[in-house]
C-alpha cells in the first residue's frame, strides 16, 4: 500500500505523486457509493494494483476550484484587460476565509497601469488585512516575490479567465510551458486555457502550486448567511459594538460594522459587496428551505 498526493484527476482516474514518482490510479466504486469525490491535494492510500483505497482526513477543502489540504490561495486579478470585478474578488476571499486558508491578492498586468485606481484598491484590501502583491508577467516584475511566497506551501492559483495565472506560473518556474490565451475582443473576457485543475511540483522540490481553470462567477450558498460577516476581517474589531447578538449588519440600529463604515475604517465598497452577497445567500438558502 502506497501513500501520496493527488495532483491531477480526469474522470475516474487520478495521478498520485509520491517522492517524485507519479502513479495513475482508478477510484474504487466505493467512493461513488459513499458520495465521495477525490480532489487535487487529497492525501490518499493506493494499492499496488493502482486503485485508490482511502482518502486521508482533509484539513480543509475549497469548493471551487475543488482542492484539499491547501496552505494558501493566490487570487489573481488583472488591473486591466479584463478589468477587475471586485465583488468577485471578495467572493474568493470569503471562500478562503471560511476554510481558514490564507489568501493573497495578486494584481497582475501592472505594466498596464494608467491611473490611481489600482493603487486605491490596493490600499482598500491592505487596510482590510490582506497581503497584496503587484506583478507583470510580461515585464517579469514581482516574480521573485511571488516565487518566495510559494516556497514550501501548497498554493492554489485562482481567479477569472484572462488574468494571467498561467503566464505568471510560467515566469515563476522555467520548466513549465503552460498554455496561455488572449483576451476575447468581443466580450472582453479571457479564454480558458487550463481545462482541469492540477497540482504542479515546484522546481525547488519544496511546494506545490495548482493551476486552475478561470471563471467569472462563484456561488457561496454553502456558507450560512448569518456567518458571512466573520469572513470579512475588517469587520471583526467592530462586531463587539453591535447592540444585537446575531446582528446582520444590514438593517439593525446601533450596528458596529455600519459605524466603522461611517467613520471610514471600513471601505464602503467592501461593505456594499458584503450586503449584496448576504442578501443573495439568504434568498437562496431560504428558498431551498421550502423546496
Amino acid at each position: 500500500m502506497g501513500e501520496g498526493t493527488i495532483i491531477a484527476g480526469v474522470s475516474s482516474f487520478y495521478d498520485v505523486y509520491q517522492q517524485g514518482a507519479v502513479t495513475r490510479c482508478k477510484a474504487r466504486g466505493l467512493f461513488r457509493k459513499e458520495n465521495i469525490t477525490p480532489v487535487i491535494g487529497d492525501h490518499v492510500r493506493f494499492s499496488d494494483q493502482g486503485y485508490l483505497e482511502e482518502i486521508l482526513p482533509r484539513k480543509n477543502q475549497l469548493v471551487r476550484p475543488a482542492a484539499a489540504n491547501v496552505d494558501q490561495v493566490v487570487v489573481v486579478f488583472a488591473i486591466k484587460n479584463p478589468n477587475p470585478h471586485y465583488p468577485l474578488l471578495d467572493r474568493f476571499l470569503v471562500e478562503s476565509a471560511q476554510q481558514s486558508i490564507q489568501a493573497v491578492i495578486c494584481l497582475n498586468k501592472w505594466d498596464l497601469k494608467e491611473d490611481d485606481q489600482a493603487d486605491e484598491m490596493t490600499a482598500v484590501y491592505e487596510s482590510a488585512g490582506y497581503q497584496v502583491i503587484h506583478t507583470s508577467a510580461y515585464l517579469k516584475e514581482g516574480i521573485a516575490e511571488l516565487r518566495q511566497l510559494l516556497e514550501g506551501k501548497v498554493t492554489v492559483f485562482t481567479g477569472p479567465s484572462g488574468a494571467g495565472k498561467s503566464s505568471l506560473l510560467n515566469a515563476v518556474d522555467s520548466r513549465l510551458v503552460l498554455q496561455t490565451g488572449q483576451l476575447s475582443e468581443k466580450v472582453q473576457r479571457g479564454r480558458n486555457t487550463t481545462r482541469h485543475a492540477k497540482l504542479i511540483p515546484l522546481d525547488s522540490g519544496n511546494g506545490f502550486v495548482a493551476d486552475t481553470p478561470g471563471f467569472t462567477s462563484l456561488h457561496l450558498e454553502h456558507i450560512p448567511y448569518p456567518d458571512l460577516g466573520q469572513y470579512y476581517p475588517e469587520f471583526l474589531p467592530w462586531l463587539g459594538d453591535c447592540r444585537f447578538t446575531g446582528c446582520s449588519h444590514i438593517s439593525e440600529p446601533d450596528c458596529g460594522v455600519k459605524l466603522g463604515v461611517r467613520r471610514g475604517e471600513i471601505s464602503a465598497q467592501r461593505y456594499d459587496s458584503y450586503s449584496e452577497l448576504y442578501q443573495e445567500i439568504r434568498r437562496e438558502q431560504e428558498s431551498n428551505r421550502w423546496k
